[in-house]
């Protein structure tokens, strides 16, 4: 019998609450609970407001649930302190953000660079892995650029990059084309599917429009802070 993947993310039956200015407090997720194994390429899709960025944010370590329980590659890392969270992004995740979050003043290879340096690796490894990633995605002659002097699409690629340099086996993407027209976005989410394909890393992707989430394996569906769909793409979004 074929084994089936590890399990890399499970949540169970997380719940969030964030404290209320007036006093008492406001709950945002309830009883979210599903697994993603190695090599899923999954959509975690929903309205604004529905939840799915705090979702994001506890799977990405950016945040703890009010209770339940995260199991990230097998370890518990819901009670974790700040510190301990931090080495485990550092570790274990690539991220990529809507807005891109480089360093304008740094060259794109130093924006490669900067998740490596903060695991102690010298200064020729940095670099060396940094120009590799840099190929992967086809920015090599762009090294010594300032993100100012890109566009939109090369600014992501170069954040896909930085991303992929610790060697992640788990990426999470946070809007990823939303700040980029649908040319550049559609190249983008294409490039997600070739390196979820080609070398089997984990993606898990928010968004909250359909067309982006089609370019997924796997939809879950949050609204009101609880999941209401899970499993393949539907042909369309009508039911959610």
């Amino acid at each position: 019998m074929k084994k089936s993947p590890e399990i890399i993310i499970s949540l169970q039956k997380i719940n969030k609450s964030f404290p209320l200015e007036i006093g008492g407090e406001q709950q945002v997720l309830f009883d979210i609970d599903f697994d993603v194994r190695a090599g899923e390429f999954v959509a975690i899709m929903g309205p604004s407001g529905s939840g799915k960025s705090t979702c994001m944010n506890i799977i990405g370590a950016l945040d703890t649930p009010t209770s339940g329980v995260y199991e990230l590659y097998g370890q518990d890392v819901t009670g974790l302190t700040p510190d301990e969270l931090a080495v485990v992004r550092n570790e274990y995740i690539g991220f990529v953000f809507q807005q891109f979050n480089l360093l304008p003043k740094r060259s794109v290879l130093d924006n490669v660079m900067l998740p490596l340096m903060y695991r102690g690796l010298p200064m020729d490894e940095r670099i060396r892995r940094a120009r590799e990633m840099l190929r992967r995605v086809g920015l090599e002659k762009f090294e010594s650029y300032l993100p100012t002097q890109l566009s939109g699409g090369m600014k992501q690629r170069v954040a896909i990059a930085r991303a992929l340099a610790g060697n992640p086996k788990l990426i999470l993407a946070d809007e990823p084309t939303g700040a980029l027209d649908s040319k550049m976005g559609n190249e983008i989410l294409q490039f997600f599917k070739e390196l979820n394909r080609d070398l089997g890393i984990t993606i898990v992707m928010i968004t909250h429009e359909f067309d982006i989430a089609k370019y997924a394996n796997r939809l879950i569906h949050i609204r009101d802070g609880k999941i209401n769909y899970d499993g393949k793409i539907p042909k369309n979004d009508d039911k959610l």
